[in-house]
């Protein structure tokens, strides 16, 4: 066994349209435990680390379990993955505006990763009546094109919903509402 949550996860069967099925991709906040069982195991799938700041006191302040599981501990936790995997490990990063999208945040996440072992997946924030706004277009565009500069693989994930309120994030959002 695994983990209770890890034991849940069952591994795609291929399609008759492939020959080798499908990947899963499990997301973490940084639980270390979690990604060390993953890189034990033999599970075809991938990691997806949600990061959202360089910055190890914005992160607390965004993700509280920072303050559980230290970014640089999470890091290198990821690092193992890497080396054992050899695949690269996505980072989630949701921009929000005016706290984490400025021009020093995105050079300071190019010093921070190795971009031979992370891809940077920029997410714009969907707006779930949270003190957060999401970051514009043009930020969004201008944190990419550092991190494109600097080597990273680096997208700009779509969103699809937002204008009836069906965004990632809002249908939780709205239901813990009313």
């Amino acid at each position: 066994m695994l983990d209770p949550t890890l034991d849940s996860v069952t591994p795609v069967e291929p399609t008759p349209n492939s020959d080798k099925g499908t990947i899963t991709a499990i997301s973490t906040v940084g639980w270390i435990p979690g990604i060390d069982a993953l890189t034990a195991s033999d599970m075809p799938i991938r990691l997806a680390l949600s990061l959202h700041s360089p910055d190890a006191d914005l992160r607390s302040e965004i993700m509280p379990v920072n303050d559980r599981y230290p970014l640089g501990e999470v890091l290198a936790a990821c690092d193992r993955w890497y080396e054992r995997r050899r695949r690269m490990v996505f980072i989630e990063y949701v921009m929000l505006a005016g706290v984490n999208d400025r021009y020093e945040q995105a050079q300071a996440l190019t010093r921070l990763l190795d971009r031979r072992k992370y891809k940077v997946n920029l997410i714009p924030y969907n707006p779930t009546g949270s003190v957060y706004d999401g970051s514009s277009r043009e930020a969004i565009d201008a944190f990419r094109d550092v991190l494109v500069k600097a080597g990273f693989n680096a997208t700009v994930r779509l969103t699809r919903g937002q204008d009836i309120d069906a965004a990632c994030g809002q249908l939780a959002a709205k239901a813990l509402a009313g």
